[in-house]
């Protein structure tokens, strides 16, 4: 790939490997908030890819318009609201954040050179799931995904849809065999959520677990029963 065409790209930082979190156009962008704030908690990298559709959700659910000319502003205000809407709950620190346009299929992670250590699409869109399953490539989104798979790299897969059709469970049992962990955004009540944030951090987690990173976003399951309910 023209190295050209990479943004924001320090010549030095030869030792940089990031997560790549894609978002899609599904409904749940407080999944995405939370994942990128507890990657960047756990002190990973992050390179960012926002789907022009995800920008509607997002705009829909936020009120955010995410733009490319200020991404960084507009993200630093998305991972600081809660995933009731409030603003200013957190204070993300989103120095290492690297943002690729959609459009720009010569961006880093277009290539399988660009070192990084998967993807973690959050939330999926039956539409991504559709287009990285059949290797569409047509936008970045997809063509990371496409590249992280061919690479052997790990593959997140959150999908944020219901009920599920026929031919998109094909395409996930198909991701599925191509090596890709399908994680439904499924949140489980077994840890005691008492507000919203609590839901949206138990699916985040189960991705950072997917992942492999170290978080604490919920409350594991130790084979007490009742726990959860106890307030602790």
């Amino acid at each position: 790939m023209p190295t050209d065409r990479l943004q924001s790209v320090n010549p030095g930082d030869t030792q940089r490997r990031p997560w790549i979190v894609g978002v899609s156009g599904a409904s749940g962008t407080p999944y995405a908030a939370a994942v990128l704030r507890a990657l960047l908690a756990a002190g990973e990298s992050v390179d960012l890819v926002v789907s022009r559709a995800s920008r509607l959700t997002l705009l829909d659910e936020t009120g955010i318009a995410f733009r490319d000319a200020h991404w960084r502003d507009d993200l630093r205000q998305w991972l600081g609201r809660g995933a009731d809407g409030k603003p200013g709950v957190f204070d993300p620190d989103v120095s290492d954040v690297r943002y690729w346009a959609a459009g720009d299929l010569a961006a880093g992670p277009s290539s399988g050179s660009y070192a990084t250590k998967g993807m973690l699409i959050v939330p999926a869109s039956t539409a991504c799931v559709a287009g990285v399953a059949l290797g569409l490539s047509k936008d970045l989104l997809q063509r990371s995904a496409s590249v992280t798979l061919k690479e052997g790299r790990r593959l997140v897969v959150c999908v944020r849809e219901t009920p599920l059709n026929g031919q998109t469970l094909k395409h996930l049992v198909g991701l599925d065999e191509a090596g890709a962990i399908v994680l439904p955004a499924s949140p489980a009540f077994y840890a005691g959520a008492t507000h919203i944030q609590d839901l949206v951090d138990f699916v985040a987690g189960r991705v950072l677990d997917a992942a492999r990173v170290p978080h604490s976003l919920y409350r594991r399951w130790e084979g007490e029963l009742g726990s959860g309910s106890q307030g602790g």
